[in-house]
């Protein structure tokens, strides 16, 4: 077996409407779609009519959803759970709508920063909730790295994915959320913790010096180290472009259509370097 590189991409990065999302991705050849919001409506708030609205669009540019990129798990981990199971439900349940078992979350904010290690306990209970709803449902769960959140070094992420010990809950790789927050050598320090959990990768770099967000190989992110070891471990999966060229946020980014070009060329170009293979669709 070789390892196999899937392109997918957060369509809003490139605008709000979702008919230009996909021209756009259809016209750099990714044929699959990371669902965050659709029309400017976060996926957690759409209806089930915008959904079947979406599913036809999907299907009209012939572009399918690889991950429904939710934000569940962005918030107080002293919360209500209720409100948690219910918000995850619904994920769920557009997930299956649209043909995906893959949803991605997050690991809870503490009171306040500094407190993750004391949280780490609060956050494997809180997502070993979701975890047997994944399996109820049949859904796997995407556990993403973040400043800020309990789960923002490879030490903690690791920590929570071993702590719920679910074959539902895994972890995807950001790469430009370690350098964002100031952690050098994310790769070297986070693949022997890391790599036997890692089922999908969102791609972004950032260089750790100023804080600018860049496309991925010019940044600390170790990008290219990543898709080494990737290739060496026959990785078959999605690297999912997130590029946040032009706006960075809490609930999402933005880059247009020109900033999404660069930073799939950017990604291509690493790729070919490195000897990874693309899957087209």
């Amino acid at each position: 077996m070789t390892a196999q590189f899937t392109l997918s991409a957060f369509g809003d990065e490139i605008a709000d409407d979702v008919d230009e999302q996909l021209r756009v991705l259809h016209e750099l050849d990714i044929g699959y779609l990371e669902l965050r919001s659709a029309w400017g409506t976060n996926v957690l708030e759409l209806t089930d009519e915008q959904v079947g609205r979406l599913i036809e669009r999907c299907d009209a540019h012939s572009i399918r959803v690889s991950c429904i990129g939710s934000p569940i798990g962005k918030s107080p981990i002293d919360g209500p759970i209720e409100k948690v199971v219910d918000d995850f439900e619904r994920i769920t349940d557009i997930a299956k709508m649209v043909g995906t078992d893959r949803v991605r979350v997050f690991s809870f904010y503490p009171e306040s920063d500094g407190l993750q290690a004391e949280r780490v306990e609060e956050s494997i209970t809180r997502l070993r909730l979701m975890a047997e709803v994944a399996i109820e449902r049949n859904v796997r769960l995407l556990l993403e790295n973040e400043g800020g959140l309990v789960g923002d070094t490879p030490e903690r992420c690791r920590a929570l994915v071993e702590g719920v010990d679910s074959p539902h809950l895994r972890y995807v790789w950001d790469t430009g959320n370690y350098p964002q927050m100031g952690f050098a050598r994310s790769v070297d320090i986070g693949w022997p913790l890391l790599a036997q959990y890692t089922e999908c990768v969102q791609v972004k770099d950032c260089r750790i010096t100023d804080g600018t967000i860049t496309v991925a190989g010019e940044g600390d992110g170790q990008v290219r180290e990543l898709l080494q070891n990737l290739r060496d471990a026959e990785y078959v999966g999605f690297l999912a472009l997130e590029p946040h060229l032009l706006v960075a946020g809490q609930r999402g980014g933005f880059s247009g259509a020109e900033g999404m070009k660069m930073a799939a060329d950017a990604l291509r170009g690493l790729m070919a370097e490195t000897g990874c293979v693309e899957a087209r669709t």
